[in-house]
């Protein structure tokens, strides 16, 4: 499994342009130095197959072109229901990533497990389709495509201590990902515990 970390707006001028103000914002209210932006995409390898795992906008042409599996409003979900203002999931098979000869610090390998990356491609689908670039989950973060990768590859077991953006670097809506997979991970726990505890009373009626 590969992550790459592209420039943010890579290609695109505008997209760049406002990424620096956003951050040069930022950094200004956080009182600490400027730093890159960057935005992640994944590269999932299942025996001969390979899949690129990333979120774009929505563009022309149909959904299974892309491997395109989940779809989200950008800005605010009324915005959402234009197709101007949608996001697109992809799980591509044989797909491309835009501009990933600009990836900085090269392709970065986070793990060579098999069943990691199966259950990373089997994740993809069942990401929360969450307003982008807002707080909607209130993780402290806007939702973006940071907030997949992040999701995707803490909800698949992966160690995120060593995960992150190059030096220097910062990864915006990458700390909301890990909130929101964290509390899937705990929902699940408890679910886990009450289920079993019920299992065991009626198990034995008695006890």
């Amino acid at each position: 499994m590969t992550l790459y970390w592209l420039p943010l707006g890579a290609g695109g001028h505008c997209i760049r342009l406002n990424g620096r103000i956003f951050e040069a914002l930022q950094a200004r209210h956080e009182h600490r130095p400027i730093r890159d932006l960057y935005h992640s995409a994944l590269q999932v390898r299942r025996g001969a197959d390979r899949f690129v795992i990333e979120m774009t906008p929505v563009v022309g042409g149909g959904p299974a072109d892309r491997g395109v599996v989940r779809e989200g409003p950008v800005g605010s979900r009324l915005l959402g229901r234009s197709p101007l203002f949608r996001y697109e999931i992809r799980r591509w098979r044989d797909g491309t990533i835009l501009d990933v000869a600009g990836a900085v610090a090269g392709p970065c390998i986070v793990s060579a497990d098999a069943t990691r990356a199966r259950e990373v491609l089997r994740l993809v689908a069942l990401v929360p389709a969450l307003v982008w670039g807002r707080d909607e989950s209130r993780a402290g973060e806007m939702w973006n495509s940071n907030s997949l990768t992040a999701w995707l590859l803490a909800g698949s077991g992966h160690r995120m201590e060593t995960i992150g953006p190059p030096a220097h670097g910062r990864a915006p809506g990458w700390q909301a990902g890990l909130t929101v997979a964290a509390r899937s991970s705990d929902s699940g726990r408890h679910h886990t515990m009450t289920h079993g505890r019920s299992a065991r009373r009626v198990g034995n009626p008695s006890g």
